[in-house]
């Protein structure tokens, strides 16, 4: 049986990895105070680009791929260690991550220049069944592709995941209004960043439902201004930053899944001391997901992936700086070996920019010559996974 495999970016909010990957110790059987859970993974993967790039990179001009940047070479991804203990009333959770994709999944965390991350670092109290809070660092409850490897059928991740956000520090409260409803709210410092930039808070957001068996529902939210103060009055500047985001699944059958997410951002000002447009400006896009189980242990997924960032304001850019979109198809198999705690993961992945016009303007992607001639990339490669 296929099921659906995470919403939230760094696997926090809606993580599946439960029951058989992670392994539990009680503490004080006798009075069944508590248990500690130790889960985590490996990956690395090998990617063939057939443009053949010199720089022997996937990124094109700018942000073309989030983690699986390298082609040619193997390639170490993510390591993590992730550590929590729970009991009938609260839950804590250290969350660790070692290696190259560390730094760029929690660019505003990172302990050293080895790529040491925290992930996550935050603890649960219930006060009730149906209401509990939430602080500390946590994934952010956006998006329909999660940090962990493991947890996404397709090993490369879209551009919706790419522009983010990743992580929050900060305070939420959940009610669940049944086991088919419930709300999320929060605030939190500022968009991928321990520490925020301003005296502002950003407010977060999530409505769950399940319309029917086997379909959930999830409209999220994030709105905040990001802007840094002025450095000489330390006035603080006018500007927002928001995301409107749905991330849907339906299990049509034991062997047959399909999902959507659609998102769509917009924003004003300075971004982070990054600068920003004094107009609004939007981006968005839509990514739909297929996955089959053909037999118990392999099965075979598609995503086709719609993102435009034509205002230019967010990181998809041209060569000369400009917004630009792009259509993605991806096409992955997935390999189960030793119980489920290895995977492999062929994968297929074709990206296609627009042309970008006019007598000796540079395209997307780079040729064998290190010349950016290629409007579009394909590769093709393996990812191998150990989970535990």
């Amino acid at each position: 049986m296929i099921s659906f495999l995470g919403f939230a970016k760094s696997g926090e909010d809606k993580t599946i990895m439960k029951a058989d990957t992670i392994v539990a110790v009680e503490v004080d059987e006798e009075e069944g105070k508590g248990a500690f859970a130790f889960s985590g993974y490996l990956d690395s993967y090998y990617m063939a680009n057939f443009n053949k790039p010199a720089s022997r990179s996937n990124m094109g001009a700018t942000n073309a791929r989030v983690f699986d940047q390298r082609s040619g070479q193997f390639s170490l991804g993510l390591v993590q260690a992730k550590v929590a203990y729970t009991n009938a009333k609260s839950e804590a959770v250290v969350d660790l991550s070692f290696g190259p994709n560390a730094n760029m999944g929690n660019y505003g965390n990172a302990l050293f220049s080895t790529a040491l991350a925290i992930k996550q670092a935050y603890f649960t109290y219930k006060f009730t069944d149906k209401f509990s809070m939430t602080a500390g660092q946590f994934g952010t409850h956006i998006g329909y592709e999660v940090i962990d490897a493991p947890a996404n059928f397709n090993y490369s991740l879209s551009n919706l995941f790419n522009n983010g956000p990743f992580y929050h520090a900060g305070l939420k409260a959940t009610y669940a209004f049944s086991d088919r409803a419930s709300l999320m709210v929060g605030v939190v410092n500022n968009v991928d960043g321990l520490g925020d930039n301003n005296r502002k808070k950003g407010f977060i957001s999530q409505l769950y439902f399940k319309p029917v068996d086997n379909w959930n529902v999830y409209i999220n939210y994030i709105g905040s201004n990001e802007a840094n103060p002025d450095t000489v009055t330390f006035e603080e500047p006018k500007a927002f930053y928001q995301v409107l985001d749905l991330a849907t699944s339906f299990q049509v059958s034991d062997n047959f899944l399909l999902g959507l997410n659609a998102a769509y951002g917009s924003q004003k000002g300075d971004f982070q001391g990054f600068g920003g447009p004094e107009a609004a400006k939007t981006w968005g896009g839509v990514a739909v997901y297929a996955n089959s189980a053909i037999t118990d242990n392999f099965g075979i997924g598609a995503r086709y992936e719609y993102f435009t960032n034509d205002s230019g304001v967010r990181g998809l850019l041209t060569r000369a700086g400009m917004g630009t979109s792009v259509n993605s198809v991806t096409l992955t198999g997935n390999i189960s070996l030793a119980d489920g705690h290895i995977l492999v993961k062929p994968e297929f992945r074709l990206d296609a920019y627009p042309k970008v016009a006019g007598s000796g303007e540079e395209q997307q992607f780079e040729d064998s010559d290190g010349n950016f001639t290629k409007n579009s990339q394909t590769t093709f490669g393996l990812a191998f996974i150990y989970k535990f």
